[in-house]
């Protein structure tokens, strides 16, 4: 089963009434002015988690506030599946960025047999809760986990909408030889999955380019002192230093650097694409040229439009900028209800397979399509660096 879609929000809401009505091709137009009975409205319960408490809370609301958008203005279109008024219900969960609290939490959502989740948002949570997931039988779509082993451990209910660290830090490694023209490269990581992940793939890429890693380091998640680390890699004069790892802990640990004197270029990976990694560096702690990301996901072309108006709407709506990856959650919530429209049941049995067969979903974030594994076709990746201290784009790569 192929499931294409050609629209947005209006569409869906014409799909919608569509399923009810039997029919299988229709105007939006005619949709509104249809008079096919509705029965009374039934709650369709859909989870999302993420660390909305911790050093990366702010990341974590930011998806939540991603999953609300989707919700309401789903529920204000009028969803209707089976021949019933749908309303959505958000039940958001906190995992604190800890895979403890993580399984709880997939436990909880499981045991209140939720339609589906949206979560989690670091990949260390959201692996293990994706066998308590699977074995309910419920789809889990994250929007921003990145280690590859999420979705290839077999699980058939799991789907990510970005691209995953074997193209994320593969692609840095590459750009730290061959466009930043690094011949030596020292690399900490946090320890946990992501930041584990992520960097192991940074420095494969890194060797297999022809680049040297001279030095191997490692902190945690919840580290603040890094000094100690960094003079053992000063004095291996580095070309750049790559952390896998969040915003968090790389913030500070870029203000370290600077007070070190060290002056090696500063790389990661999506968990660093921040505004918050500058405020916590400092105001002059990030030269021009310094500092390299990439964020697991991009758009190009006419679809910045798109994107552009959906950042207006969520900072009219919210009062806050979005931060990283409330653009993915909210196209994860409407892919996830689009496949329970066209099974025609929120059934996770039956629109199961209907979401694994979706293909070119008009996401703000760009078309999505999943690969048999559940990972996004064609993911994209945007590489960014920080000038006159504000995150820009250098470029949108595939």
């Amino acid at each position: 089963m192929e499931l294409r879609y050609s629209s947005s929000l209006a569409i869906l809401a014409a799909i919608s009434v569509l399923a009810a009505c039997g029919k299988k091709e229709e105007t939006a137009a005619s949709v509104e002015n249809s008079t096919t009975p509705v029965e009374v409205a039934s709650v369709v319960k859909i989870g999302h988690v993420g660390p909305t408490s911790g050093a990366v809370a702010h990341l974590g609301k930011d998806n939540e506030y991603g999953a609300r958008m989707a919700i309401d203005e789903l529920n204000a279109a009028g969803v209707i599946i089976d021949g019933k008024k749908v309303t959505l219900q958000l039940m958001a969960e906190d995992d604190g960025a800890d895979p403890k609290q993580g399984t709880s939490v997939a436990q909880k959502l499981a045991d209140a047999k939720v339609a589906g989740v949206i979560g989690h948002l670091n990949s260390g949570t959201t692996i293990p809760a994706s066998k308590i997931y699977s074995d309910a039988g419920i789809p889990q779509i994250s929007p921003s986990a990145t280690n590859p082993k999420y979705t290839r451990q077999g699980f058939k209910t799991a789907f990510r909408v970005v691209a995953d660290d074997v193209q994320l830090g593969g692609s840095l490694g590459k750009y730290a030889v061959n466009t930043l023209s690094a011949k030596s490269v020292a690399v900490i990581d946090d320890r946990t999955a992501y930041g584990q992940g992520v960097a192991d793939e940074f420095s494969k890429a890194v060797e297999a380019v022809g680049g040297k890693i001279v030095a191997k380091e490692f902190t945690t998640d919840k580290a603040t002192d890094f000094n100690s680390i960094l003079t053992t890699i000063k004095g291996k004069k580095p070309d750049v230093i790559f952390f896998g790892g969040m915003d968090a802990v790389g913030g500070p640990m870029l203000k370290q650097m600077k007070a070190l004197g060290i002056k090696a270029k500063f790389m990661g990976g999506d968990g660093l694409c921040t505004n918050e990694l500058i405020k916590l560096a400092g105001d002059d702690a990030i030269a021009n040229g310094q500092f390299f990301c990439a964020e697991a996901g991009g758009v190009e072309g006419e679809a910045k439009a798109g994107m552009e108006d959906f950042k207006a709407k969520f900072l009219t709506k919210f009062n806050t900028p979005v931060n990283l990856y409330a653009p993915y959650v909210y196209d994860s919530v409407k892919v996830m209800v689009a496949a329970m429209v066209k099974a025609n049941s929120t059934d996770p049995a039956k629109y199961l397979p209907v979401l694994a067969a979706t293909t070119d979903f008009p996401g703000v974030t760009g078309p999505i399509s999943f690969d048999e594994k559940g990972d996004i076709k064609n993911g994209a990746l945007t590489l960014k660096t920080v000038t006159d201290g504000k995150l820009t784009t250098l470029s949108v790569i595939r």
